[in-house]
């Protein structure tokens, strides 16, 4: 339902004419008295127990013609023709609500009782006005052209009525066979003075300068190029760093590519004759690219790509066996055809020597074996009252499924102190994340590597942390996440804090791949700021 203070806000903005009768103050097709009280409630009334009060539309009105006068003055003119005034704490408030500056005020009583609108009837002088208004075609020709169009229509002969009155005389006279010669006769003619169409051209003509007169009054708010320009979005920053972080990865890969000893240069200077002979009698095949890219991307590191890291711990993977070491040594020798050739010759006698220039001093073969790790590190709770522990993460962080810790312990599953949890992306590559539970046992350049924390709650998590233990001071160093069902109710700490909120549900398991998702792409957007030198 309408109201006076709406609709007189609505006038004011769009610069409306408001037509005040008598006592009556008329908006369109309402009006109300000038009595009427709107929904604007008076500074001070309504406190302690006292009744509200409201102003007057005559009042609001009242203020908007004389908005120009400082107040002690509009309140002298006020008082003279005995109009209800604005006092001075709503008049600041109130005009920048009636002049569109603001949606809403807060003195604005939305239970406030309504009086209903008076429906306005229209004149005969008012309608007459009213059409006169109504917007006319500029185009005088046109005009001209379609009242000779009208006249030619009106002045064809009417040949239809003439030929029933023949019809029905010929009917008494005649036979059958001269009525029936009279109306071929007539059909006739009928072709030869009757247009199938009319002048459709003409219309055509005056449809097409309607058509002008509108598209030369429309205006173009919108074209294919100024909808894909954007006012409030920042691309830069996000572009700049992704950028550096692929920068980074470039410089990493040729400082890599130049510390690698150079065996393949000297197998290929002495025993270039063999070697090319064995290409040129190998051929191209399909299913043995392995011989034209025998060894594949792996930084530097002894990874083999064809096996699987599964069910298996971070000890046994980092340290491995003797078994997996002969396995490993022969692979690399079964890979390297012209390096077996050299040492059975004896040009290479000892296999850990570079042909530069002979053995590598001790404390260079030292550097290289304490090269930084660049693996993420993710800290998880040592709580048993946490949704995510040692017991689950590989589940939640590498399956993207929520399985609660009473069921990993009714399996038999053993808790470790750290896990390597494989995180898969585009391509089919996978990204080793470090998870551990306990931070106390991390060194200077460990914590470096800390990407991710699992907040509970409690304060008391972080004590012996870095940064003296402030959870804020933490988290803006750290990406921090906290994990909850979607019916608790939320931590209080958790919601001062700088912490992104997973919500999963008790019975639904088929949200929880969205649910994580979203934490794996911030934790992206984290690292891609923070920590470059990361792998990611």
């Amino acid at each position: 339902m309408a109201d006076p203070l709406s609709l007189l806000r609505q006038y004011n903005v769009s610069k409306k004419e408001i037509i005040t009768k008598s006592d009556n103050v008329i908006f369109g097709e309402f009006s109300w008295p000038k009595t009427v009280k709107t929904n604007y409630q008076v500074y001070g009334s309504g406190k302690d127990g006292a009744s509200k009060d409201y102003y007057t539309l005559e009042c609001l009105l009242f203020l908007l013609k004389h908005i120009s006068l400082n107040h002690p003055a509009y309140v002298r003119m006020a008082a003279a023709e005995n109009i209800p005034v604005v006092r001075r704490p709503d008049r600041k408030e109130l005009l920048a609500y009636l002049n569109g500056e603001t949606s809403t005020a807060a003195a604005i009583d939305k239970s406030a009782p309504l009086e209903i609108p008076t429906q306005v009837k229209r004149t005969i002088e008012e309608a007459s006005e009213s059409l006169a208004k109504k917007p006319r075609y500029d185009d005088v020709a046109a005009s001209q052209r379609f009242k000779q169009h009208l006249a030619m229509r009106l002045d064809a002969p009417k040949i239809n009525s003439i030929v029933s009155n023949i019809d029905r005389s010929l009917s008494e006279a005649m036979s059958i066979e001269k009525i029936a010669a009279i109306k071929a006769k007539r059909l006739a003619m009928k072709r030869q003075t009757i247009k199938e169409d009319d002048d459709f051209g003409l219309d055509v003509d005056f449809g097409i300068d309607v058509t002008k007169d509108i598209t030369s009054k429309e205006r173009v708010w919108r074209q294919r190029t100024t909808i894909l320009q954007s006012s409030g979005k920042q691309f830069g920053p996000s572009i700049l760093g992704l950028l550096k972080s692929i920068k980074l990865r470039e410089e990493g890969r040729q400082r890599q590519q130049q510390q690698q000893p150079g065996v393949g240069s000297l197998a290929a200077g002495l025993g270039g004759g063999i070697a090319g002979q064995q290409q040129q009698n190998t051929g191209y095949s399909r299913y043995a690219q392995e011989r034209f890219n025998p060894k594949e991307e792996t930084a530097g590191f002894k990874i083999d790509t064809m096996s699987s890291y599964h069910g298996m711990s971070l000890k046994s993977v980092t340290e491995g066996g003797s078994e997996g070491r002969k396995a490993t040594a022969a692979q690399q020798g079964a890979m390297h055809p012209p390096q077996q050739a050299l040492r059975s010759s004896g040009i290479v006698s000892n296999p850990t020597a570079t042909p530069q220039s002979g053995a590598a001093s001790p404390a260079q073969s030292l550097a290289q074996q304490k090269r930084p790790s660049r693996t993420p590190i993710i800290i998880v709770p040592n709580s048993n009252t946490s949704l995510i522990t040692m017991l689950n993460c590989k589940d939640l962080l590498q399956d993207m499924k929520f399985v609660p810790n009473e069921v990993k312990r009714q399996q038999g599953t053993k808790r470790e102190t750290e896990i390597l949890i494989q995180r898969g992306k585009e391509g089919g590559l996978t990204v080793p994340y470090r998870v551990t539970d306990n931070p106390g046992k991390l060194t200077n350049a460990e914590w470096d590597r800390v990407v991710a924390v699992f907040a509970m709650g409690p304060a008391w998590q972080f004590k012996g942390w870095p940064y003296d233990g402030n959870p804020v001071e933490i988290f803006n160093r750290i990406c921090a996440f906290h994990i909850k069902f979607d019916e608790t109710k939320l931590d209080a700490n958790i919601a001062k804090w700088s912490v992104h909120v997973i919500s999963l549900s008790r019975i639904k398991r088929h949200l929880d791949r969205a649910a994580f998702q979203q934490c794996w792409e911030k934790l992206d957007r984290f690292m891609m700021f923070n920590k470059t030198h990361l792998r990611w």
